[in-house]
């Protein structure tokens, strides 16, 4: 299989040197100042999964130089989407699928607008990595989940192909027909665990130290549901149940990517979150009030 990945940060990076690592055909479409640090020193993984290393991985800064891929893997932050678009077209033109996993659900939508509903494939990820100073993959979760599915009924094709391609892959993998569904489910999670960690600037076993702290975070998980069933995605109170497990079930040093671009001073997917939570909830009409909240407790800090 023939995979480029868009966006060799943390996300991209690990997937990427994953799929590698089963014997695809991975490159890397990056900007030039990462295409430098690839070259200088490779690709490197280390996790309690089994470290992984590419010393000299295959890297494009432009996308008409790569003459065919099955399949795109979007791993970038929310707000580099629009400066993705252009490359994804041309490769999109050459016939291939793109699977965006960002967190969020407004990109798709984006996506689809700018590539057609049947390029692109519904999308996302459970992890907790980072990058370290040369720009490695320090994976620190437990888990490290793919799950993706057809969002038009021609993609099953790929899926299909996909699924059977990564069943030997070092990362757990599910193709899953209500792909929109688990989509939301995940903005929900993510929406309670980045924005209690990032606006406390504490761990998730810190939080939790703290009910009433806590509490906003479940509070969250609550107006994220309303929002998902406002958009089609009918979430029940057991999904609720079960995100809150899954905050309870982190290790007490784990946090989100967003509270860790915090820590480093970095620029925040806030308004792709957080914001966008926000933006569908008054096309809906619905109140957010606890994730207003936490945006404008987070918004002094988001560097945009």
């Amino acid at each position: 299989m023939n995979v480029v990945v868009v966006g060799a940060g943390a996300l991209g990076g690990y997937f990427g040197a994953r799929l590698q690592e089963i014997g695809a055909n991975v490159t890397f479409l990056v900007r030039e100042r990462r295409a430098v640090e690839l070259d200088e020193h490779g690709l490197k993984i280390y996790s309690k999964h089994g470290d992984y290393s590419i010393e000299q991985p295959n890297v494009a800064t432009d996308p008409k130089s790569i003459p065919h891929a099955d399949l795109v893997l979007v791993g970038v932050k929310g707000y580099h989407l629009e400066g993705v678009l252009q490359p994804l077209k041309v490769l999109v033109a050459n016939g291939a699928y793109v699977l965006p996993i960002l967190n969020g659900i407004e990109h798709i939508e984006v996506l689809q607008r700018h590539l057609g509903r049947k390029a692109v494939l519904g999308g996302l990820s459970f992890i907790i990595a980072t990058l370290n100073n040369k720009g490695h993959v320090v994976h620190t979760s437990d888990f490290h989940d793919l799950i993706f599915g057809p969002l038009h009924p021609v993609q099953r094709g790929i899926c299909k192909k996909l699924e059977s391609f990564v069943g030997e892959a070092n990362f757990s993998v599910s193709n899953s027909e209500s792909i929109l569904t688990e989509l939301w489910k995940k903005y929900m999670f993510i929406n309670a665990f980045s924005g209690i960690t990032t606006a406390t600037n504490l761990s998730i076993g810190e939080v939790r130290a703290y009910p009433e702290t806590f509490q906003l975070a479940k509070e969250v998980l609550q107006e994220m549901k309303y929002l998902a069933n406002a958009n089609g995605a009918n979430l029940s109170d057991d999904d609720v149940k079960e995100a809150e497990k899954k905050l309870h079930a982190l290790h007490a040093e784990a946090t989100s990517s967003m509270h860790q671009d915090r820590r480093k001073g970095l620029r925040l997917e806030l308004d792709h979150l957080h914001g966008g939570a926000i933006r569908l909830a008054e096309r809906a009409g619905i109140d957010l009030s606890y994730t207003k909240a936490v945006y404008g407790m987070i918004k002094p800090f988001e560097k945009a």
